[in-house]
């Protein structure tokens, strides 16, 4: 049973803002201290993607666990009350991101997206290193020359990173 009134309820929903969020801010300060260099919530892009990196033609979308319907999630669960109006709304958000995402892909941008419970502070570091990693790979391997196709032998392929193998890397979830 929910301890507050109707209204006051109401006015805790309406007072959730969907940008400069806790998790967002937290992406933002740790790129910024990395060098990396990003624009926010840019107009011309679909869907407005929280954070958008030109140079590695990346969008980073931080998304609440509750409000965008994170499967698997402790913190994704339907209220008991008003159940229809809260999985519609939810499954709209989860439709409209799937959308989002396939148009970013097909206009050539990478979309990388991070969930609130990844950000909790027991696991922050490495998902916030894997996004880097991440992220440096696909500078790395848009930066890779092409191939010539003058070429009438086969050219060896060369890996497009450059990391140590006996260390493990995590890369972010790109979608």
């Amino acid at each position: 049973m929910d301890k507050l009134s109707p209204e006051q309820r109401h006015k805790n929903m309406a007072a959730i803002h969907s940008k400069n969020t806790k998790p967002e801010i937290i992406v933002r300060r740790y790129l910024f201290a990395h060098g990396f260099r990003f624009r926010l919530n840019h107009p011309r892009l679909p869907g407005h993607p929280d954070i958008v990196l030109r140079k590695y033609a990346t969008c980073v979308f931080v998304n609440g666990c509750f409000w965008h319907g994170h499967d698997g999630c402790s913190a994704y669960r339907i209220p008991k009350t008003n159940t229809d109006f809260w999985t519609r709304k939810i499954n709209r958000n989860k439709t409209r991101d799937a959308k989002t995402i396939h148009q970013l892909t097909a206009l050539g941008w990478n979309c990388i997206t991070i969930w609130e419970c990844q950000l909790k502070p027991a696991i922050r570091q490495q998902t916030l290193n894997s996004l880097q990693q991440t992220l440096l790979q696909i500078y790395l391997h848009k930066t890779q020359p092409e191939t010539s196709l003058l070429h009438l032998e086969p050219q060896p392929q060369k890996p497009f990173y450059n990391f140590d193998d006996t260390e493990s890397v995590h890369l972010a979830a790109e979608e």
